[in-house]
């Protein structure tokens, strides 16, 4: 999963160029261009230090800390009144996941996330326009005239909403960052190529275990996805891992990772985020992964001694699968869990976060 770093990102009719003044934009077409000053936002990371500079302006956003669950092992079947209420495990309010040196970023991209497009808006109007002319029985040219005029005022406003919805993120690096960021693309590469992730929603005890395989805790999981993808409305020069945590996505950018959620965006700071990796023996009904180890066998229903229910037909034998846990939490509120069914991979991106958090305090 390697990743590239350009040198102009073009956002509609505007192409912004990273210099060593800083972000400069311009806007035309080829060989006809009006330039402007510094736009957008320029984030410096290397010998001399990470450096920011932006056209934003301040604000104060709450903070609220929360208090990190744990999740114990597994089960994943259910038996009504035999294990506890599932406790949901989630981030805080996206509002409240933000770190100090985030928060006039997430003022502008916030901001910019609420306004309303226009185009959906005009391009109704042409169309109803035209309908409208069709009932009039207007001419030919006058048809063909407002077809055009309103594909042209359509894809107009379009440009303009991606100019007022866009934020640019422009990182310039030393060899030493590219290099451990190159690490962090690789190692969420191994995750990608996991046969089964899965996110973990809710966890609760059992309380009588010969209902759910001999296992202690029961959980509520859902697969998910690993991939390189951009958050939406945001313009940048580099690729960006993105995990899927149910209603939130995580995007680990150079010196955090975005929050994304439908009511907005919120971030943490690697040095602020804890990464924990464990092993899960996990009892699988859903089919084991190609990639996962099996490590034991147990029953459907089990007795007291660990052996086959007899009482139940239905008593199927199932493999126990050796399984890695990776949690992502932060003071300020994120609390996440994947499973993955290939061990020592989980390990490899909480150490190469762990390095791109010391690369970024030492720059």
């Amino acid at each position: 999963m390697g990743f590239y770093v350009k040198k102009s990102i073009r956002v509609g009719p505007m192409r912004f160029n990273l210099s060593k003044s800083g972000v400069g934009a311009s806007i035309g077409i080829k060989g006809l261009r009006f330039g402007t000053g510094p736009r957008g936002n320029y984030i410096h990371i290397g010998a001399g230090g990470v450096y920011y500079r932006a056209s934003l302006s301040p604000s104060l956003v709450p903070q609220n800390r929360k208090k990190v669950q744990h999740l114990p092992d597994d089960s994943p079947i259910e038996h009504a009144t035999t294990h506890a209420p599932l406790e949901e495990i989630e981030s805080s309010h996206i509002s409240e996941i933000v770190d100090s040196s985030s928060r006039e970023l997430l003022e502008e991209l916030n901001n910019k996330r609420k306004k309303s497009q226009i185009w959906p808006l005009v391009m109704c109007l042409s169309i109803a326009l035209l309908l409208y002319g069709f009932s009039q029985a207007w001419p030919e040219w006058c048809i063909a005239i407002g077809f055009i005029a309103g594909v042209a005022i359509s894809v107009f406003a379009y440009m303009y909403d991606q100019l007022r919805k866009t934020t640019v993120l422009f990182y310039d690096f030393d060899d030493q960052m590219m290099a451990c960021y190159q690490q962090l693309h690789d190692s969420g590469a191994k995750l990608a190529s996991c046969s089964k992730v899965w996110h973990i929603e809710a966890s609760g005890a059992v309380y009588d275990p010969k209902y759910h395989a001999g296992a202690g805790n029961l959980l509520r999981r859902k697969v998910t996805s690993i991939s390189k993808s951009k958050p939406p409305f945001v313009k940048t020069n580099i690729e960006t891992i993105a995990i899927n945590v149910g209603r939130q996505t995580l995007h680990f950018f150079p010196d955090r990772v975005l929050v994304y959620d439908r009511e907005g965006v919120g971030a943490v700071a690697y040095n602020q985020l804890f990464v924990n990796v464990g092993d899960s023996r996990f009892i699988e009904s859903e089919g084991v992964p190609g990639d996962a180890i099996v490590v034991g066998r147990t029953w459907k229903y089990v007795n007291k001694s660990g052996g086959p229910d007899r009482r139940f037909k239905d008593n199927s034998e199932l493999p126990i699968c050796l399984y890695e846990n990776l949690s992502f939490t932060s003071n300020s509120g994120l609390n996440e869990l994947l499973q993955l069914s290939k061990t020592g991979y989980g390990e490899s991106f909480s150490h190469s976060i762990e390095t791109l958090s010391k690369k970024v305090i030492s720059a």
